[in-house]
Parts: structure tokens; sequence; C-alpha cells
């Protein structure tokens, strides 16, 4: 499910025409989210607004408030499992909602996470770009069922690859068989042209014919981005900007704009380690273009429980549309065990009954696991540093889990 990034990380926002220079070998960057968690009845204590340092942790004098379980998880997370930091924010079918934090803000400074701070937020990228989509399907400006060709006609071929057998719902489903793109980037991080990174992907085979599979790709939502582009002729940025972030009141949720590298609002800075005995690497600021429709996004774990709960209540996409998108497909391969994938959105069963909805984001420094329920619950996880092993991916799954059953 993971998107890989370049193999590297390097220090950000050098621009296009500087020299380039090679970044730690292999950095799986996975903009690729893995995901879901769903919403859940915050009947646990919030956090203290300035978080708990590293040490604090292993006080027993500072347990003694007794922590509710949402925050007792974000404890272990950075305790247990070494996160930097932890961030959390959750809400009942009812009332506000309830955010959490614990670890470090910046590990230089020692400076507290920032109460719901925004992050990168990886592949829920992808929910926001389908929505996008499906919306232009609703004004009857695009067609699901139509091919590639039918927008960009003559600019997807390659071995085994031809735009004129792919279909846009195939795309937003990830059964089209196009190649990962995020697998063949090489070892830097520079900006990167969307056009570009569909290239590199059209340079290698197909992984199966169109229909006939599924796979997670990041290629698919490139494609799916210079479609609404093409039917547009408006920046991608700009359409999900109108249509999703200004309609339901995003206030920290934004697509960064080519080369920006930073992050605009306060932020807990992300990490990088190569290998368990060297030291974390900071890498919050980084050129996000290799993401791009299949990852470039910063926001926050408040906006992203808003953005999903509005959807699943059908306020950004008509019924006929929201049915489409949870239409679903085995993808336990990439999302764990139960899990299916619709258009952009991911369904996981909870261990307390029903399903969560949502989808997950893994980029360097930063990984996301959070969801809503069809009854209104959310809840959105992330700590700062992208995990590498499935063990970690599935704790941080159970963290939302915990917080969507209690």
């Amino acid at each position: 499910m993971p998107a890989q990034t370049p193999r590297g990380l390097r220090s950000p926002g050098r621009r296009q025409g500087e020299r380039r220079r090679a970044l730690p070998a292999a950095t799986a960057l996975a903009v690729g989210a893995m995901t879901l968690g769903v919403l859940a009845p915050p009947a646990f204590a919030s956090a203290p607004s300035a978080p708990s340092a590293l040490s604090a942790l292993s006080d027993p004098a500072a347990s003694a408030a007794r922590p509710g379980t949402v925050q007792q998880h974000l404890n272990a997370l950075v305790r247990d499992d070494g996160m930097p930091a932890a961030l959390a924010s959750v809400k009942g079918r009812h009332g506000p909602s309830r955010t959490y934090t614990a670890g470090v803000g910046d590990l230089a400074t020692g400076a507290p996470v920032p109460v719901d701070g925004q992050v990168r937020i990886g592949s829920n990228t992808k929910t926001f770009v389908a929505v996008v989509v499906l919306q232009l399907v609703a004004e009857r400006r695009l067609d699901l069922d139509a091919y590639v060709d039918t927008y960009l006609p003559g600019l997807v071929r390659g071995e085994g690859i031809d735009g004129r057998h792919i279909t846009v719902r195939q795309l937003l489903q990830q059964t089209s068989g196009l190649p990962n793109y995020s697998n063949h980037l090489g070892d830097d991080v520079r900006y990167y042209d969307p056009r570009e990174l569909l290239a590199t992907a059209l340079r290698h085979p197909a992984d199966f014919a169109p229909g006939k599979g599924w796979k997670y790709s990041n290629t698919n939502y490139v494609l799916a981005g210079l479609i609404v582009q093409e039917v547009t002729k408006r920046p991608l940025a700009e359409e999900i900007d109108q249509r999703i972030v200004r309609r339901i009141g995003l206030r920290h949720t934004y697509f960064p704009a080519p080369r920006d590298a930073g992050i605009r609002e306060p932020h807990p800075h992300g990490y990088y380690r190569e290998s368990a005995d060297t030291p974390l690497r900071d890498i919050t600021e980084i050129d996000p273009s290799w993401g791009w429709a299949a990852g470039q996004m910063v926001s926050t774990n408040s906006d992203l429980n808003r953005f999903f709960g509005a959807l699943l209540a059908g306020r950004l996409l008509p019924s006929e549309q929201l049915a489409q998108m949870r239409s679903t497909v085995p993808a336990e391969e990439t999302f764990g065990p139960g899990a299916r994938y619709g258009l952009g959105l991911v369904s996981r069963p909870l261990p307390c009954g029903g399903l969560s909805w949502g989808h997950g984001g893994s980029f360097p420094g930063y990984e996301s696991r959070g969801g809503v329920t069809d009854d209104g619950r959310a809840a959105s996880v992330t700590v700062t540093m992208q995990l590498t092993d499935e063990a970690s991916r599935r704790k941080l799954e159970r963290t939302v889990d915990t917080a969507l059953c209690r």
C-alpha cells in the first residue's frame, strides 16, 4: 500500500538547477498510505496543552494523574517504540474533539509538541483527489468508466500499458496495473513535475492487465490529478482548495506550492533514522513534489477528522458518487486483515464491530492513521517518524481502534 519515495533524503529546499545531492541510501518513504482508523467517542482525559518530554514518560510521578486510554497509547508509542512525538485527535458522536500529545516536538530545542500541529499527511491526499474526481463525475464533466485516453490522449503508453484500455475508475481503485513510479525515483529529493513522475513509471512494465488485479501504485493518482487539471483547466491544488478545503472549513489544510519545503503553521518536527544504531535526523523541511496528487498535502489530525466525517456524512458528494466511492475490493496485502479499497477510500473492520473508513499516510518524517464510522465517530493519530516495519504500523492502527471502540 505504501508509496515509496526517493530512496534517500537530503536537505530540503534545493531549487531546480542546483546540483543534486545524494541522500542516505535506501530511505523508503512510503507516500502510500497504510491505513485506516476510525472515530470513537472520547471518554478519556485530554493531554495537557504542553506535551510531556520523553524523559517524563518514565517518571512515576509524571503518570500520577492516570492518563486516559488514548493518552496511554500515545505515551507507549514514544516510550516503547521510540517515536519522537505522537499526536491524536478524537471525536465522539456528539460534542467537541479532544486532542492529545506525547513526546517532544523538536529534539534539538526540547520544545513541546504543538497541540493539533500540522503534519505531512502523505497518502491521505489520495482521498482528496478522489473526491474532486467524483465531484466532476457528478457534474457530468468526467466519466468514471471512460478511458484515460479520453482526457489525456496518447500520454499513457508503455510495456503492457495503454491509456486506451485503462479507466478512470481503475486509477482510483488501484486496479489499473500501472507500475509505481515512487519505487524508481533514485537517491535524491528535489522538485519533480507531475509528468516527470508519470514518465518514470512508464519506463517500467505493467504489473498486470487493467482490471485483472489490485496493487497499490502512486502512479494511479498522479494520472488522476492530471485528468482533473485537463478537465478543469485549473491547477489541482486550486480545485482541492475550492471544492473541499474552503467548502467544509479546513483551516489548517493545504496543498504546498511548488518547491515549498516548509510547513506553514506550528508543527512537530519530523525525523528519519537510517538504521537502529544511527541517530535521528530532522527531515521536516523537504520538497514534497515527488508525492504530488499521491501524497503532497499538509493538514492536522482534527482537520482530517472533519474531512472524513464530512465525506461520510454526504457533505462533499451526492449519494450516488459516495456509494461508488464506498464500493470496495480486497486490499489486505497492503492494509491488513479484512481491509478493502474503494475509490481512494479504505474500509477496515473494527475489533468492536463495524467498519472504519479512511486512508492513512506515510511521508518522510510522519506516519498517520485514522478514520471515521458511519455513526459519526472519528479518530486520527500521527507519529513523527516514518514507520518501516509492519509491527509498528499495526500498533499505530490499534491506537486508532482503541479510540474508536472505547
